[in-house]
């Protein structure tokens, strides 16, 4: 049996454990460590399986917990609640004015939060029950929260382009820049999306009431508390002052000192935000752990090189080779976590795509577009399933229902970036290209 045999088998493995619900990072660990052996024998498989965990102890990966932590401290401390009330009174008095907020909000906390399910799980609890007071419609509120928990992991900082960045060896300061602007190009689409549906559906999107100047410039000005740390943790970065790492770590604290002195953190709320943290970051290196157990066996397997080879000698043109690939990440988007599904799709296409001479930072930012879309398109969008456990009183097919109209907003971003990959790449070029 060749290698490249054992590694599709290894695949195939993997994708069967996924549906028999084993734990992703026990069946990576697990396939990654029978299929080495396999190929090179049990004793190299054990060395590789012994040494890679120490290999989540380098300094680069402590940026997760911290950006996780400081998430974590902004939604405790009711940071994402005066987000809302911001963004509400920017759009008072439109009609479909709240969702049109719950995106504004969504895309202001992911810039702190970095994570599509906390952002979705956060705003289930505070837009929807504001939109079903105020008469909206069930599936157009939860389709806007839902499509607004995407921009979570493409507006930066991001864990997800970390994670990236560590698999593919690419800089975390250009991917976060990267994603900018398609990110708020896909917070505008979103807008633009619940106005169409205003204006077809009244009935679902009533007017609220207008807001005096004087509460909507008390509700911006509340928000000074975000902006001090999207500028530590981003900023930070961009003007030389920190690392990625610093910058979270020095965010961070600054999330718990201004937390503190508002006295909105109590000692058992930091307590809880530590043992989220440790629980998040447990789950995640985990997962990172398997993963790139798997991906020694995979590389092993020379199967990538086999995929370029096959690609070269079926003449395919690059745009066509990557319609497929983001047709398969959309598929498996569906079904497996977006931290696996970079972990374990990196080594096998990042060699094709810069076979094809495109650029990885491009690359990035169109696969987290993609693995957006599998989070949020049926039956088993895990943004959808965040939200149906917290309002188990809503269908989950209202759900699906009403995050279809926002499909098109995603579909258009993927287009404008293949079209013209500018959007994604001027940014770092004009900050990086020194």
């Amino acid at each position: 049996m060749t290698p490249q045999i054992i590694g599709a088998l290894g695949i195939l493995a993997l994708v069967t454990m996924t549906f028999m619900r084993v734990p992703l990072g026990a069946a990576m660990g697990l396939v990654g460590l029978i299929g080495y052996a396999a190929v090179d024998g049990w004793d190299k498989a054990f060395i590789v399986f012994g040494s890679t965990p120490y290999t989540l102890t380098h300094y680069s990966f402590s940026v997760l917990p911290l950006f996780i932590l400081m998430g974590s401290v902004a939604t405790r401390s009711g940071m994402s609640q005066e987000l809302f009330v911001a963004a509400n009174a920017i759009f008072a008095g439109k009609r479909g004015a709240l969702p049109m907020a719950t995106i504004g909000a969504c895309a202001g906390f992911a810039a702190i939060s970095g994570s599509s399910l906390a952002t979705a799980a956060t705003f289930t609890q505070i837009a929807v029950p504001e939109m079903r007071r105020h008469g909206y419609n069930e599936g157009l509120a939860t389709g806007a929260v839902a499509a607004g928990g995407t921009l979570g992991i493409l507006i930066p900082p991001s864990v997800i382009m970390v994670i990236y960045a560590l698999a593919a060896e690419e800089s975390v300061p250009a991917l976060f820049a990267a994603g900018m602007i398609p990110g708020i190009i896909l917070a505008l689409l979103f807008v633009l999306v619940i106005w169409v549906i205003a204006r077809v559906r009244p009935e679902w999107a009533p007017a609220g009431p207008l807001m005096p100047w004087r509460e909507r410039v008390a509700a911006a000005a509340a928000m000074w508390k975000l902006l001090l740390l999207f500028s530590l943790a981003v900023g930070g970065i961009y003007t030389g002052w920190f690392s990625p790492t610093e910058a979270a770590g020095v965010a961070s604290f600054a999330a718990i000192v201004i937390a503190t002195a508002l006295r909105r953190l109590s000692f058992q709320d930091f307590i809880d935000c530590l043992m989220e943290t440790l629980r998040t970051t447990g789950m995640l290196m985990f997962i990172i752990a398997g993963a790139w157990i798997f991906a020694y066996f995979v590389v092993q397997t020379r199967l990538p090189t086999a995929l370029v080879d096959l690609v070269q000698f079926l003449d395919m043109p690059g745009w066509a080779v990557i319609l497929m690939i983001l047709v398969f990440y959309i598929i498996l988007g569906c079904v497996l976590d977006s931290v696996a599904i970079i972990l374990v799709t990196v080594p096998v296409f990042l060699p094709v795509v810069m076979s094809f001479g495109y650029d990885t930072v491009w690359y990035g930012i169109l696969m987290v577009v993609v693995v957006e879309v599998g989070l949020i398109t049926p039956p088993v969008g895990l943004n959808i399933f965040v939200i149906q456990a917290q309002l188990p009183d809503v269908a989950l097919g209202t759900v699906f229902k009403g995050i279809l109209p926002f499909l098109a907003a995603n579909a258009i971003l993927i287009a404008l970036l293949l079209i013209f990959p500018q959007i994604a790449l001027w940014m770092p070029g004009l900050l990086f290209s020194q």
